[in-house]
Formats: structure tokens, C-alpha cells, sequence
């Protein structure tokens, strides 16, 4: 996983990694979540891989849009 950069100096999140079909996100309490193409869909996770990379706004975007997950990661 590689560092959030959060710009804003208030994210939740802490590091992400980037997956052909998904993306993990990992957060400030420590737990790990699997987004992926099925669930919360495509369109929300190229959309949370774009800010993930972009290093702002992730945090947001998941709260508001993408509070499904595929799993919990250990």
C-alpha cells in the first residue's frame, strides 16, 4: 500500500493501493477495505482511484458514495 497524501490535512484515510478491478483503502482506526468493479461498482471505484492517486477528496467520496465495500480486509 502506498501513503495517502491527503492535501487537505484531514482525511481518514491513510493508504491505498490501486487494483486492476478495485481498489484497497486503509484507514485511520486501521481497518482495510476491498472496493471493487462489483460492489460499489465501477463507476464509483475508478472515481475513488482517481482521488486516491490525486491525494484529495477520497475520504469524502467514500462517505458519501461508497459506504458499500466488497469486504473487510484483515
Amino acid at each position: 500500500m502506498q501513503a495517502y497524501r491527503n492535501l487537505a490535512g484531514n482525511s481518514g484515510v491513510r493508504a491505498f493501493e490501486v487494483l486492476r478491478d478495485g481498489i484497497r483503502v486503509r484507514f485511520a482506526n486501521g481497518a482495510t477495505y476491498l472496493y471493487d468493479h462489483r460492489v460499489p461498482g465501477r463507476e464509483h471505484v475508478e472515481e475513488m482511484k482517481r482521488l486516491a492517486v490525486a491525494g484529495r477528496g477520497l475520504s469524502s467520496y467514500i462517505a458519501q458514495f461508497g459506504g458499500d465495500y466488497a469486504e473487510k480486509v484483515e
